[in-house]
């Protein structure tokens, strides 16, 4: 189903949700039982096949071969419907906790279940991540049941007081809830093994897979695009439990401190971590200094930025939780930073969490012990060329210098290599690297300075503009950086949404046309090849990857590239949701589109078409 497509089906489903609610949600229900209603007629003929093969053996009308034939498909029709009926899941990430290991978030699961009068949370598992979440697995298949799994992060514990913590668990207790939870948690399961029964059945050969696999390429999207308005009523519902437990206030809080705690987590904390392989070359554990670095208060200047590029998002279609604005408006809360919290989670473990911190720093450097040393020779790379730069500093171009600049800030990101670029834009003074290095050296609120840099770098070129023109509305519309000017943003914004058209249509060209079309070898340089390397080692899923540059019919100037991912040991859903992560996190100077090696593209066509992998990850 094309995106479109999809987007409509979403719109509708929103609208029907909005008009009869209740009338709505009986469609998802029907449409959902199309589902099942499938996989009985698959499974009852099947047995009807094989009984009338069974009764025939004594017409001589019908000869051998037709029935093998028919036997064969009927027990395939049969193994695949089974299958179906009983797709089994994997457990949670992480690692289970008992109510010794943590008394008091036991105890605090417990209040909130008599609260909210809900089905018990028959496993809680405590995992590495900056979030937490429930879960419903089907305890049979599609036959019914579930068991209910809690996944808490430990970096969310280091992060929110008790109190927020709560309503953040409380929220995902909230979805388990009432006559509506157990629709949606049913849909949810069902979901579930869609996908499971699809990654299946996407490995297997033959009539009864390719029958399969047609029915869910029609189902599935259908099925997503229906239920999605469900799912994101579901998210609010789940707020509105929250807020009647702990109160608006606090889970309007929670959130809020979430999103800028997080940007600062993945922006901040991970970059810096991974910058001790340039002086460590045995990989370090994180969360032990997580642990002190969030007892800190955030800087304020990020904080705020952090806070206006949460509240800038609009809610769409690739995620069924809306966005912070929308959230805070259903609490009627205004977008502001909160008092940040004064004492961690963490003693709701016991021993304060130390075990844990202890354990999950020993198996981060287990899983990343080949991807640091990677990066501890890349960086050492990265030394040796900046030391031969330095040596020829006399002779240094504007190039030179830029990636002078460049590679020292790569090796320690708050690097003040301002006068590096100065250097260049005095030989140069166009050149859109040092340009925009400059800007990013200067101080974050220096208007005075800044917008002029920002001028001569829009002018500069048209790779440059939607980064100049964005930047610039960033830094007007900061009420900090100076008093309003209505002229200036206007103008601004203007070339902004004009730049963006630009990359819109790039972006369609990128997306519409077929994979391995209009391709070349890619043309990063040794720094930018170096940057996009040190994501990928970040990533631990990503196995291998290749990267082509997309060459642009309409833009033929703009750098645009796809990047394959080979990514094993993850459901499609999980490697869909990495890719347009990345698609909007990755070191790369123009559109990249990420997709994942499966039945479209496969690995035989990207081994074929993008030939060498661009990076793989080394088994030392």
């Amino acid at each position: 189903m094309e995106r479109a497509d999809f987007v409509h089906l979403v719109r509708l489903s929103e609208h029907d949700s909005a008009d009869d609610s209740a009338r709505y949600r009986r469609g998802v229900a029907f449409f959902a039982a199309l589902g099942y209603a499938w996989v009985i007629a698959c499974l009852m003929l099947a047995i009807g096949i094989l009984i009338w093969i069974a009764a025939s053996f004594g017409d001589k009308g019908m000869n051998h071969f037709s029935r093998v034939w028919l036997g064969l498909f009927a027990l395939g029709l049969l193994w695949a419907t089974l299958r179906a009926l009983w797709v089994s899941f994997d457990e949670p990430a992480g690692v289970p906790l008992s109510r010794e290991d943590a008394p008091r978030l036991f105890d605090a699961l417990d209040r909130i279940r008599d609260r909210i009068d809900g089905p018990p949370v028959h496993h809680v598992y405590l995992d590495d991540d900056f979030n937490a979440s429930i879960r419903q697995l089907p305890r049979f298949g599609l036959l019914g049941g579930a068991v209910n799994y809690l996944s808490v992060g430990l970096p969310l514990l280091m992060a929110l007081d008790r109190r927020r913590l709560l309503s953040v668990l409380a929220h995902e207790y909230g979805h388990l809830r009432g006559n509506h939870g157990r629709l949606s948690a049913w849909i949810y399961r069902t979901r579930l093994s869609w996908l499971k029964l699809d990654e299946s059945l996407q490995r297997n050969e033959g009539l009864m897979a390719a029958v399969s696999q047609a029915f869910f390429r029609w189902y599935f999207p259908r099925f997503a695009a229906k239920t999605f308005a469900l799912a994101r009523q579901d998210e609010y519902e789940a707020d509105r439990i929250s807020a009647q437990l702990l109160g608006t206030s606090v889970a309007a809080a929670a959130l809020t401190e979430i999103a800028v705690k997080g940007a600062w987590y993945a922006e901040d904390f991970w970059p810096s971590h991974w910058a001790r392989a340039a002086k460590e070359a045995e990989p370090a554990g994180p969360f032990t200094a997580l642990r002190m670095q969030l007892r800190a208060a955030p800087d304020p200047v990020f904080a705020r930025e952090a806070l206006r590029g949460a509240m800038r998002r609009v809610s769409d279609v690739d995620d069924t939780h809306p966005v912070l604005r929308d959230r805070l408006e259903a609490f009627e809360e205004k977008a502001q930073l909160p008092e940040w919290s004064a004492k961690p989670a963490l003693d709701m473990l016991a021993d304060q969490g130390q075990k844990w911190i202890e354990h999950f720093d020993r198996q981060w450097c287990r899983n990343h012990a080949n991807g640091w040393k990677q990066h501890f020779g890349y960086l050492g790379r990265v030394r040796e060329r900046v030391n031969a730069l330095a040596a020829s500093v006399g002779r240094n171009n504007a190039d030179e210098m830029v990636e002078w600049a460049d590679l020292e800030r790569r090796l320690d990101a708050h690097a003040d290599v301002r006068c590096r670029y100065e250097r260049a834009l005095q030989v140069t003074p166009e050149h859109a690297g040092a340009l925009r290095g400059y800007v990013q050296m200067l101080p974050a609120l220096d208007r005075a300075a800044r917008l002029p840099a920002l001028e001569r770098l829009y002018q500069s070129g048209s790779a440059s503009r939607w980064w100049a023109a964005r930047a610039a509305v960033a830094l007007l519309e900061n009420p900090e950086a100076g008093a309003h000017d209505e002229a200036g943003l206007k103008q601004w914004r203007a070339r902004l949404k004009e730049a963006e058209e630009g990359e819109r249509r790039a972006w369609e060209e990128i997306t519409s046309t077929p994979f391995f079309s209009q391709i070349a070898a890619h043309d990063l340089s040794d720094f930018e090849s170096g940057e996009l390397q040190a994501d990928l080692v970040r990533c631990h899923p990503i196995a291998r990857a290749w990267l082509v540059r997309k060459t642009l019919r309409e833009f033929p100037w703009r750098r645009a590239y796809i990047l394959f991912l080979e990514l094993p040991g993850l459901i499609d859903e999980e490697r869909y949701h990495l890719c347009r992560e990345l698609e909007q996190t990755l070191s790369l100077p123009g559109a990249a589109l990420v997709l994942w090696a499966a039945h479209s593209p496969t690995l035989e066509d990207i081994q074929r078409h993008a030939r060498a992998p661009f990076w793989t990850r080394i088994a030392y």
